[in-house]
């Protein structure tokens, strides 16, 4: 068994020694160079730094590159933690004040900014030219434990600070064991990546490729404005497989992108970290009837998937497509308002989590940690940890999880306990409706939807709505936008909507 994610490095790099590993449109990376690479930086970083299960900042550009960052870091028995290089420098410092990382891996054209976050400032081009040691790795590899961390990934907090969430390598080798299995990826596919590095839908392109043996591309950013640039994206590389959130693959069928190139190769379709309107389902399904469809669900804290749907069977565009059942060795406790197990249909409760799958916890957070890492209700006997996620769910009647709304998204209107998931989801499914995001305005007591269309405007679109909705569940106020805010993720900047209120 496996107790090192790296281990999954060495077996692909022996097996497919000249194939390439990772590419973009300007280079590509053969699993052999990779290895090596990735060595000459763990050299380095153990021969500069006296420290393991330290956190080293990787302040570069999305590239293929940079996985040899992140696994040279890995290599070292210490844990990689990648940041956006265009984010705003008051979020880098919040980050880096609650990181102090024992060093930095930077290129050439950032190691101006980079100077300002540690004192141990290592150039990626420079360490490439490291001469490898392999007894110095060995030795340093020989030592680690599946505990260890891997990576530190930055969320959003609720106060405006950015929460640090720590996984290890038995939560990340658990998930994409798992994964790989239960979906099938395989050496012979093709992965195009839409996620950046710093968010955990990209676990799926990085992790399942390199233990697959298969490939994975990545997508420039701008394609995913424009559809026909994606969509000969994914037909020139044979792309086979994608792991994208709904926001891009709304794109295409907003567009009807499929009239205009159907790339051919396309045969796993997966989705999740957002709702996935049932309409823009769809329209993928239609398109690509052979394909397997799977919805994933997962918050950053659980490695980024703990549940998971390979969707079998049809849906209407106002139906809600299920999140599933658990992956192996993860447990799902749908607890009600007074932790109480529910296990009938049609009753929303929180959705926990146990299982290996829990991040260690939040960096230098202890307080944060308590919050949400909290004893198992049902379990007074000996420490159990499990995570609760915010998120409101219930069993339909073949006992799959379907996902409600975040514990926030439910507001008392009128005195009514009202579920904005349910209003978004009635509104996404008109047809001519693009996106929409409803939100509630507290002091004002009124139900706000922001919506994108060039088929409704605002009475037209509450002209509809009356018919569909119950009264007291009608947005008050509608604003029609040019286009969805959206955060890097792809998901919907709520932040950026409620400064609209």
């Amino acid at each position: 068994m496996n107790n090192n994610v790296i281990d999954y490095l060495f077996a692909s790099a022996k097996q497919f020694p000249e194939k390439c590993a990772y590419f973009d449109e300007q280079t590509e990376v053969s699993y052999d160079s990779l290895l090596r690479d990735s060595k000459a930086v763990a050299t380095k970083l153990i021969g500069k730094l006296n420290t393991v299960c330290s956190p080293v900042l990787i302040f570069m550009d999305k590239a293929p590159a940079v996985l040899k960052a992140f696994f040279g870091t890995v290599m070292s028995r210490n844990f990689y933690v990648p940041l956006d290089t265009e984010m705003p420098e008051y979020r880098l410092s919040l980050i880096v004040e609650n990181l102090r990382p024992a060093a930095v891996i930077t290129d050439i054209s950032h190691f101006d900014t980079a100077r300002k976050y540690s004192t141990d400032v290592f150039l990626f081009e420079e360490m490439l030219e490291t001469t490898v040691d392999e007894a110095l790795i060995g030795e340093r590899l020989s030592e680690a434990i599946d505990t260890d961390p891997v990576y530190v990934l930055y969320t959003s907090g609720s106060t405006g600070i950015p929460k640090g969430v720590v996984v290890s390598h038995r939560s990340l080798i658990d998930y994409v064991d798992h994964f790989t299995e239960e979906v099938g990826i395989t050496s012979e596919d093709i992965i195009a990546n839409q996620a950046p590095f710093y968010f955990d839908a990209s676990l799926i392109d990085i992790y399942c490729t390199l233990k697959a043996g298969g490939s994975c591309g990545i997508v420039p950013k701008e394609y995913f404005s424009i559809p026909i640039k994606l969509l000969n994206f994914l037909q020139d590389y044979r792309i086979t497989t994608i792991r994208w959130v709904p926001s891009a693959m709304k794109m295409v069928s907003t567009f009807k992108g499929f009239a205009s190139l159907r790339p051919e190769y396309l045969r796993k379709i997966i989705f999740g970290a957002e709702s996935m309107p049932t309409k823009c389902y769809n329209y993928w399904k239609q398109n690509y009837p052979e394909a397997v469809f799977v919805q994933i669900y997962g918050p950053t804290e659980v490695t980024g998937v703990c549940t998971y749907y390979i969707v079998d069977r049809d849906y209407g565009d106002d139906e809600t497509i299920p999140i599933g059942k658990p992956f192996k060795n993860t447990e799902i406790l749908l607890l009600d308002e007074d932790d109480r197990l529910i296990g009938r249909k049609d009753k929303v409760g929180e959705i926990c989590v146990k299982g290996s799958c829990l991040a260690l916890g939040y960096y230098h957070s202890p307080e944060k940690t308590k919050e949400v890492f909290v004893q198992n209700p049902l379990n007074p006997y000996y420490p159990e940890t499990i995570y609760r996620t915010g998120d409101l769910a219930m069993y339909n009647e073949r006992h799959e999880l379907v996902f409600v709304s975040r514990k926030d998204f439910q507001i008392k209107h009128m005195g009514h306990r009202i579920e904005l998931g349910e209003i978004e989801t009635v509104a996404a499914s008109l047809p001519g409706m693009e996106v929409c995001c409803p939100l509630y305005e507290q002091k004002k007591q009124k139900i706000v939807l922001f919506y994108v269309s060039e088929e409704y405007d605002d009475l037209s679109l509450a002209e509809t709505l009356r018919k569909k909705l119950v009264h007291y569940m009608l947005p008050n106020v509608y604003h029609k936008l040019q286009e969805m805010p959206l955060l890097a993720s792809g998901k919907i900047d709520r932040v950026k909507l409620k400064e609209m209120l």
